[in-house]
């Protein structure tokens, strides 16, 4: 069985697949209390769920993509063999995670995007570092970015680690505190091929839409 806060259909609203229809499946509970949480509801109980029960949902979308989030889905024993069963019925499959639970239970053929915890979420340094060494190109590495103090801190995790070689990176604007624009600025004036992610669903619906 597996805790789920809410599953849904939307546009995904960030990641390289920005814009592509995608249905959600928002598991419950967290590990993390990030100062930036804009799902903060999902870190309570969820409600009992099958797998099946689940796919059974999305199935009814009509969509052939899926995210798994939460929360953090990593928390539940069963989101691997979750994972496994949408990638079995030829769904893409993305996951997003915290970073904290290793990556390397999940299925072949998910695409893991891999917070990364800025000094603003309060949580930096939760990082499993052992994911590193996980990482594959189709997976995406995320920073929420608050501050010129947590985008320096990225830029030197990221040269540090050499993680532009290993995935795509994202670095995601603090809606309510960063300018998009200015974050592009500081992107632009890197020699890093990093990726700009603003949150288009909270664009298209506001901050404090759910369900979107």
């Amino acid at each position: 069985m597996l805790e789920v806060c809410e599953i849904y259909k939307s546009l995904q609203g960030e990641s390289t697949f920005a814009g592509a229809v995608c249905s959600f499946v928002r598991l419950a509970r967290c590990n993390l209390n990030c100062s930036y949480c804009d799902t903060i509801y999902a870190q309570a109980a969820g409600t009992e769920h099958t797998v099946q029960d689940i796919y059974d949902e999305v199935a009814g979308h009509g969509a052939h993509l899926v995210e798994i989030t939460g929360g953090e889905p990593l928390m539940q024993a069963e989101t691997p063999i979750l994972c496994k069963h949408f990638l079995d019925m030829g769904f893409r499959v993305l996951i997003e995670t915290n970073g904290t639970f290793p990556i390397s239970n999940l299925p072949t053929g998910c695409v893991r995007i891999v917070d990364v915890k800025t000094p603003s979420s309060n949580h930096a340094g939760s990082f499993d570092m052992n994911n590193l060494s996980q990482l594959q190109k189709i997976d995406e590495a995320k920073f929420v970015i608050t501050d010129r103090n947590d985008f320096d801190w990225s830029v030197d995790f990221i040269t540090t680690y050499h993680l532009e070689r290993m995935c795509t990176l994202l670095f995601s604007p603090n809606a309510a505190l960063l300018d998009a624009r200015r974050l592009g600025e500081w992107i632009l004036d890197t020699r890093l091929n990093i990726r700009l992610n603003p949150q288009l669903h909270k664009l298209l619906w506001g901050t404090d839409a759910r369900g979107v």
